[in-house]
């Protein structure tokens, strides 16, 4: 394995930069896994939530999407302030901030406190998810970082399975009569332990001397048009099947387009005035990122989206327990990881052809769900098919970065995780409602399986037409 050099030019020596190496990565990839877990776990509990809180459809859509959203707009800013106040600081934050937030989405009284709690939870999440990479970056070297760094990508895949069964086991547990509450609160003790753990094991920050004009970067201007850009669009998508497409829905929709518009304006004047915008020409004009972008939302659009709609016929018209559709979802997912993680072992001139020919697959399987939409081992089979579809989405991301500068490297990313985590909402609020919709009408999730089946595969061939542009790119790198 090739050395890396710090920033001064000098090798660092192979291994952690503190004396509690393996106690401070344990103690930060279990709050990353924390994060990761509340997307997933929540799932599992939906018709359990519906019945005890008497949630609408569009209720549902909002518990799962608004942690998503707050999470997404706030990610890159939360990276910012981990460089200006330190990195350290900002996960204790971030973290105290998840363990409050979650004990009040345990005890939200009604819906709609929920969904608020939510929003405040992925908050606290874009505090603190970014900054397990950057201790990992800056606290391990040598073969420590390489090991860090597959622990972190074992826990951002493992969270997801995990999520799912264990959402299934807490809410068939039924602990102390608490039923669906049980997933939010099983953060409160292990997120407790890793605050008292914290400042005993982590390594103190060192911000430069140089942070404090670091604020410009923080494009708190950009946010704040992003962020009601977004909640106009989704809100109303969300719930204009319920409330008969009242017309302030249509009135945010067309709000959405002028925030959006304000925020690419603010963002290159940000650009032009030698500024940090969150998203940087500069950035988009390296080679391939820009159909990466685009070929990279449809994935995770129909993802969130078949998460979303399979978990309510699982335990909708299948029957199935909490638990049983939960660990239905385990296959789905491992096949999604094992491709994400394997990919690189395919012959140099099959790989540029890997990202369209897996959304292809996962098209074919969506068009199979309403036929199949009975049950049964080729149902649960067919959800096999579409993890290993969608398990090419990260090597889009491979694709993507491989030609951004090391210097834009970080906004790349946080870029493109962004867009990935909104794709999901996307699909939440487009794709879920079709569902609900069509479940409402037909009298069946049995029946809205046959119409968003359509609608998942009309995303995902979108994605591999759009994939098409980064096979005739040139063939990521090895690892």
């Amino acid at each position: 394995m090739t050395q890396t050099t710090d920033l001064r030019g000098t090798v660092p020596e192979r291994g952690s930069r503190n004396g509690s190496g393996g106690l401070a990565l344990a103690v930060i990839l279990l709050g990353q896994f924390m994060a990761i877990l509340d997307v997933s776990i929540v799932n599992v509990a939906l018709p359990t939530m519906r019945a005890d809180l008497h949630a609408s459809g569009a209720g549902l859509q909002l518990v799962v999407a608004g942690y998503i959203i707050s999470y997404a707009v706030l990610l890159i800013t939360g990276a910012r302030l981990g460089a200006l106040s330190g990195h350290r600081r900002m996960f204790h934050l971030g973290l105290a901030g998840f363990v409050v937030t979650s004990l009040a989405c345990g005890l939200a009284p009604s819906t709609g406190t929920l969904v608020l709690f939510r929003f405040l939870q992925g908050t606290a999440a874009a505090l603190l998810t970014p900054q397990v990479m950057s201790m990992i970056q800056r606290d391990f070297t040598g073969e420590a970082r390489a090991r860090a760094l597959g622990l972190y990508s074992a826990v951002v895949a493992g969270g997801v399975v995990v999520g799912q069964a264990a959402g299934g086991l807490l809410v068939s547990a039924d602990l102390f009569g608490t039923g669906w509450r049980t997933v939010f609160l099983v953060n409160v003790p292990i997120g407790v332990a890793l605050l008292l753990a914290g400042p005993r094991v982590l390594p103190r920050d060192k911000v430069a001397s140089g942070a404090g004009n670091l604020r410009g970067r923080l494009d708190a201007r950009g946010v704040l048009t992003l962020a009601p850009a977004v909640l106009l669009f989704v809100v109303p998508l969300i719930m204009g099947h319920e409330l008969g497409w009242p017309l302030w829905g249509w009135g945010a929709l067309a709000a959405s387009a002028v925030f959006m518009a304000a925020f690419v304006a603010v963002e290159r004047r940000a650009g032009a005035a030698g500024g940090r915008p969150l998203i940087s020409a500069r950035v988009l004009r390296a080679p391939l990122l820009v159909p990466a972008c685009v070929a990279i939302v449809f994935g995770p659009c129909s993802w969130g989206a078949f998460l979303f709609t399979t978990t309510l016929h699982l335990q909708g018209d299948l029957g199935m327990s909490p638990l049983r559709s939960g660990l239905a979802f385990v296959p789905c997912v491992m096949a999604f990881a094992l491709v994400g993680l394997n990919w690189q072992r395919l012959p140099d001139r099959w790989q540029r052809w890997v990202i369209p020919a897996g959304f292809a697959l996962a098209a074919a399987g969506y068009l199979c769900i309403g036929p199949l939409a009975g049950g049964g081992p080729a149902y649960e089979a067919l959800t096999v098919v579409i993890g290993a579809g969608l398990g090419v989405m990260p090597i889009i991301m491979t694709v993507a970065l491989r030609h951004v500068p090391l210097g834009d490297a970080a906004d790349a990313s946080g870029l493109l995780l962004t867009l990935m985590q909104l794709a999901q909402v996307i699909g939440i609020a487009t794709i879920g409602t079709l569902f609900l919709t069509a479940a409402e009408s037909g009298g069946s999730t049995r029946h809205a399986e046959y119409g968003t089946g359509w609608a998942l595969a009309a995303a995902t061939l979108a994605g591999a037409a759009c994939a098409l542009f980064l096979a005739r790119g040139r063939t990521p790198a090895r690892a």
